[in-house]
């Protein structure tokens, strides 16, 4: 088995930087989302009973890619995600996590013109 104590200790020492830590998550949170992306297509392609080389041909893409989206940590095209979505009778929505409060308009947000 390959020692990996050194790599994990040197990326641990690392992350106690907070610009680089910062990052890291960031970085973290947009794979996890787009892993939960390409987790959801893959259910709703099992439940179509549609195989992964049928879902590339309804979309003209290439199997092997199609095959990777699903099997690799790799960063899918929109636009392949929204083929893959609407080949499986799925939409793809943005759905923010809270929502902001704006305050209300006051006579001092207007623009006056003319």
């Amino acid at each position: 088995m390959l020692d990996t104590s050194y790599h994990r200790k040197r990326s641990a020492q690392r992350l106690l930087d907070p610009e680089l830590r910062l990052e890291y998550d960031r970085a973290r949170r947009e794979l996890d989302q787009i892993n939960e992306v390409m987790r959801a297509l893959d259910e709703l392609r099992v439940d179509a009973g549609m195989s992964k080389a049928r879902l590339a041909r309804t979309i003209g893409r290439n199997d092997a890619a199609v095959r990777r989206l699903f099997t690799a940590k790799v960063n899918p095209e929109l636009r392949t995600v929204a083929a893959m979505a609407a080949a499986l009778d799925a939409e793809i929505r943005i759905v923010p996590r809270r929502r902001k409060r704006r305050a209300p308009a006051t006579d001092g947000d207007l623009v006056k013109t003319g």
